[in-house]
């Protein structure tokens, strides 16, 4: 599926872990990520009507920013295959798109991601004891940097456009989209690849 030609303004990036989820946004033109915050990740299931606390708060920061376009990390193991923590960032990708849409969410490539991230801090002068608390969060940058540099290079979104069943809008405080169930998103192959990211875990 071809990428969409790229529109101005905010772009946010998201990097899920079991346990946190780092968040970084770009300004309008895209031409800079920067870090937002760590969110602790809610793996409890919601009730009825409502998304997990750290979805609805990334729904919050689209809808606030006026975002117009949302990354996920993809990880991958260095060979370019896919483990479990693929297939949860897949499964909180749909989840996420179903609750930000109509703004489009892209699964980008994240390899290397978190090891660019600890070499970045490194550099800026924190000490290793101080990665914890910011490490998701740089790693979102990253992430969010490579995707905005993709995007000048080919003119589109970079990545695997996520898409969900239009179906009847979701009832959920936040966010509108697809039933409950994820396995009604389905993952729609663009034609560029992110080129940053972290191996699988």
């Amino acid at each position: 599926m071809p990428g969409l030609t790229v529109s101005r303004g905010p772009r946010l990036a998201v990097d899920v872990g079991s346990v946190r989820v780092g968040l970084a946004t770009s300004d309008p033109d895209g031409l800079i990520a920067t870090p937002v915050d760590t969110l602790a990740r809610d793996t409890a299931r919601p009730g009825p009507g409502r998304f997990p606390s750290d979805v609805a708060r990334i729904v919050t920061e689209v809808r606030e920013r006026g975002a117009a376009a949302v990354y996920v990390g993809l990880p991958r193991h260095l060979s370019g295959h896919e483990g479990a923590s693929s297939a949860s960032a897949r499964g909180y990708a749909v989840t996420l798109a179903q609750a930000v849409a109509p703004v489009g969410v892209w699964l980008v490539d994240e390899r290397m991601s978190t090891v660019t991230a600890h070499q970045a801090l490194h550099a800026s002068g924190r000490s290793g004891r101080h990665h914890r608390q910011v490490i998701d969060q740089a790693a979102a940058v990253v992430i969010l940097q490579a995707a905005l540099d993709a995007e000048r290079a080919t003119g589109r979104r970079s990545g695997e456009r996520v898409e969900v069943d239009p179906g009847t809008p979701d009832q959920r405080e936040g966010g509108c989209g697809a039933d409950d169930s994820t396995t009604q998103g389905r993952i729609a192959h663009d034609l560029h690849d992110g080129t940053e990211g972290r191996p699988d875990e």
